[in-house]
């Protein structure tokens, strides 16, 4: 998902990386607002999509704007609120005009973290923005430790504001480690509960050395209204001459596929549309590239899923991305997309985002 202000990092980095702000601390509570900060930014994105079957044709443009203001360090608080409003041209249509993001008072000292409210989270399986309460702890070596309570989502960006919505009646709970005390490697076991949904719990082991990289993951769950789901995924790399290579192939369960780990966010998954990646009997093999050339940034993947009984997909992404300056950039993607035996589902579609962030 592209963020709107090109600033989005992942909770891990916002809530424990201390700024200078916080290092030095402001004197009042009204210096803390006083030399507070403001990011933001605008965009404009648009897509042309063929339908190759019986469906029409679409033509989407969207234009938005974000606006952020986060408070110095008073007493190891700190306070930021966001929004992002949008406009549809034509019959263009965003379930939402505008929402509050972010709003969340944090308070952080050496290796302790823990922020209340809504704000940008991005986990193996949580992502978006989130009503939570988060602690981030970094004061054991080589470890952090991420465990939160999350009860509302939203997601927001070039082309999509939806309000915020619970993930479930009573929430749901996430403990995340990352261990990264053996050289070149980093361990990331979970667990995630979502009460009266499904229990899931996995391990991700990351390898990368300047000439190569690995990704071994597994996830299973335990659900509470359907059979149990599961993912597995491993993933090779490597860079020849500039050239950015890699494989990968990912498999989900045989009765519910993923179930309910992909519910509230993924980062497996490398397709764009990927319909059914966690479907049942999903088996998905991938291959990309990727070169820089005159300051542009080129990538191409293609790859195949079966699923179900004898289906199959098959999905092609080719990217260009460019920096005009520092603040403002062009990225470009074309998506052609096959589902073996519905031609209703086919699709090529090419979209462009102009996005400007200060």
């Amino acid at each position: 998902m592209i963020n709107l202000t090109g600033k989005k990092l992942s909770l891990l980095t916002c809530g424990l990386l201390l700024s200078s702000s916080m290092a030095f601390g402001a004197s009042t509570i009204d210096e803390a607002f006083k030399s507070g900060t403001v990011s933001g930014g605008a965009t404009l994105y648009g897509i042309d999509k063929d339908a190759k079957g019986g469906t029409a044709d679409s033509d989407d443009a969207f234009a938005t704007f974000s606006l952020s203001y986060e408070t110095a360090s008073y007493k190891n608080l700190s306070v930021k609120t966001s929004f992002i409003a949008g406009h549809a041209f034509d019959d263009s249509n965003l379930a939402e005009n505008a929402i509050m993001t972010e709003a969340y008072v944090k308070y952080a000292v050496d290796g302790f973290s823990l922020s209340v409210g809504r704000q940008a989270i991005d986990l193996e399986w949580l992502g978006d923005y989130n009503e939570a309460v988060v602690a981030a702890i970094t004061s054991v070596p080589d470890t952090t430790i991420v465990a939160g309570y999350v009860n509302e989502q939203a997601a927001a960006d070039e082309d999509e504001i939806n309000a915020f919505d619970e993930v479930t009646k009573d929430g749901a709970y996430v403990l995340d480690v990352k261990y990264s005390g053996i050289s070149n490697v980093e361990l990331n076991p979970y667990y995630y509960s979502a009460p009266d949904v499904a229990n899931f719990y996995g391990l991700k082991a990351s390898y990368n050395s300047d000439a190569f990289g690995a990704v071994a993951h597994y996830a299973a769950s335990s659900e509470d209204t359907q059979k149990d789901g599961s993912i597995g995924h491993v993933e090779l790399s490597t860079t020849l001459a500039g050239l950015s290579l890699a494989a990968g192939y990912i498999k989900a369960g045989d009765d519910v596929g993923a179930g309910s780990i992909s519910a509230y966010g993924d980062n497996i998954s490398p397709f764009d549309e990927g319909a059914n990646t966690y479907s049942a009997k999903a088996e998905s093999y991938y291959a990309s590239l990727g070169y820089s050339v005159a300051g542009i940034d080129l990538g191409a993947l293609y790859g195949q899923t079966e699923f179900g009984a004898n289906s199959e997909e098959t999905e092609l992404n080719l990217t260009a991305g460019y920096s005009i300056t520092d603040s403002l950039g062009l990225s470009l993607l074309y998506v052609d997309y096959d589902l073996d035996g519905s031609s209703n589902s086919d699709f090529n579609s090419i979209s462009a985002t102009l996005a400007y962030s200060f």
